[in-house]
């Protein structure tokens, strides 16, 4: 996966950016101040593009910056923030920075961003023909399943729910960014087709549908993929 840090203290906005992220096929790792950031660099040497917001809790996105860049001169970094003045855009690009995107934005210019700082940098990997994890495995060329080297037939959108999943192990996921993400922004339906999709799918995958282990439910939030 290309993966794409995202430092923005804002829940909301971290969101709306980690969702359109996801729908343009990168893997975002997200960070709520300048110190989880630098945890999240640790953890995933592979980032190659990092968006930072300037407004932070223990420090400001051109401290982050400069230090990033001090770290990784080859990383992307796009400045991320409501602020739109001449000289905070000079000064993030004086600390290192690649580019500015001035809030609000749209989901179309901020993914064109960061295509075009991926292949500015080099980052685009070579695209993954499987996934795997326990007994699955996710082929995304036929769009197939398989358990313990079993085909299971998946409906379209049952696909998409297990490919979701299989890139985010151990991440809960509320289900309004699953209904996001698998139906689209767009979609005005109702939260309980995913309920009703998330049944239909674990029927089909588990060892026993009642007491599920590899689909969890995060009880008044969502659903968790991991066992």
């Amino acid at each position: 996966m290309k993966k794409v840090l995202v430092l923005e203290d804002e829940a909301s906005i971290r969101s709306f950016v980690v969702i359109n992220l996801r729908r343009g096929g990168y893997e975002p790792i997200e960070a709520a101040s300048g110190a989880e950031a630098f945890e999240q660099l640790k953890v995933h040497p592979d980032i190659k593009v990092a968006l930072l917001d300037i407004m932070l809790p223990d420090t400001d996105g051109f401290e982050v910056c400069r230090k990033i860049r001090a770290m990784d001169p080859k990383i992307g970094i796009l400045m991320l923030s409501a602020r739109a003045q001449e000289m905070d855009k000079v000064t993030g690009l004086m600390n290192g920075a690649d580019d500015y995107v001035t809030k609000p934005f749209s989901p179309m210019e901020l993914t064109a961003r960061v295509d075009a700082l991926f292949r500015r940098t080099g980052g685009e990997p070579e695209a993954l023909d499987e996934l795997q994890h326990g007994p699955f495995i996710l082929n995304t060329k036929n769009r197939s399943l398989e358990k313990n080297g079993e085909r299971i037939r998946l409906t379209q959108v049952e696909y998409t729910i297990m490919h979701m999943f299989m890139e985010n192990p151990g991440k809960a996921l509320s289900r309004e960014e699953i209904l996001s993400i698998v139906w689209g922004r767009d979609y005005h339906g109702e939260l309980k087709i995913v309920d009703v999709n998330i049944r239909r799918l674990r029927i089909k995958i588990e060892d026993d549908a009642t007491n599920p282990t590899y689909i969890t439910t995060v009880w008044g939030f969502g659903y968790k993929w991991g066992f």
